[in-house]
C-alpha cells in the first residue's frame, strides 16, 4: 500500500502514542514538528545507502564555465539529486574520476554517465523502506512530541533494527559485486 508523507509521520506518531496528522499544517503541535523533521529525516534516510528504488542513472549537460581547479569540466547535477554513487561515461557507469562541489560534477572528462540516489515520490517507496522510515520518524518525533528521552533511546535502537533489515532486503535485489580487476587475482592466472 502506498503511503503518503503524511501517512508515514501518521504512522510514526502513533508508535509513540501521539495522535496521527491530517496535514503539516492543521495547527497542531505534532503536525509542526511533523513537517519540520520529515524532509531531511527522509532525505538522509535515503542518502544514508545506495537503495536500489532510489536509484538512477543520467547523462549530465556540460556547464559552459569549467571549475576553477584540479578539474577541465564542470557538469549540472540533476534537480532530484542526493547523493553520487559513481560517474562513467560511453555506456558505463563509472569508473571517472570526479568531485561534486556546489550543485556540480567536476570531471576531466567531456560526457559523464552519473549513477546516483534521487528522491522518488514517498507513494513509490516499497514497504520495506516505509517500515524503516516510520521506525525512524517515531524516534526522531519521540522527544519533541513526548520529552521522553528514555524512550527516545529504545526508539532510536529499534530504528537503528529496521534500517539494517531494509537494507539486507535491498541488497537481495541485485546481483552480488564481484572483482573485476585485482592483482592477486591477475598474478595467479599468469
Amino acid at each position: 500500500m502506498a503511503l503518503s508523507d503524511i501517512a508515514l509521520c501518521s504512522r510514526a506518531l502513533i508508535r509513540i502514542g501521539a495522535a496521527p496528522i491530517q496535514s503539516f499544517s492543521d495547527g497542531t503541535a505534532e503536525s509542526e514538528i511533523a513537517g519540520a523533521i520529515f524532509g531531511p529525516v527522509r532525505d538522509a534516510h535515503l542518502s544514508s545507502y545506495s537503495w536500489s528504488f532510489a536509484t538512477a542513472q543520467i547523462e549530465l549537460v556540460k556547464l559552459e564555465t569549467p571549475p576553477l581547479a584540479d578539474y577541465q569540466n564542470a557538469f549540472q547535477l540533476p534537480l532530484d539529486f542526493l547523493r553520487a554513487i559513481s560517474a562513467g561515461t560511453s555506456g558505463r557507469g563509472r569508473g571517472l574520476n570526479f568531485r561534486v562541489a556546489q550543485n556540480t560534477l567536476h570531471t576531466n572528462s567531456d560526457a559523464v554517465l552519473l549513477t546516483y540516489i534521487f528522491r522518488p515520490e514517498e507513494e513509490t517507496f516499497p514497504p520495506y523502506f516505509d517500515q524503516a522510515l516510520i521506525s525512524r520518524l517515531a524516534a526522531e518525533f519521540t522527544i519533541p512530541v513526548t520529552e521522553n528521552t528514555s524512550r527516545a533511546d529504545v526508539m532510536f535502537r529499534l530504528a537503528n533494527q529496521e534500517f539494517e533489515k531494509a537494507r539486507q532486503i535491498d541488497a537481495q535485489q541485485d546481483t552480488p559485486g564481484r572483482i573485476e580487476d585485482f592483482s592477486l587475482i591477475k598474478a595467479r592466472t599468469e
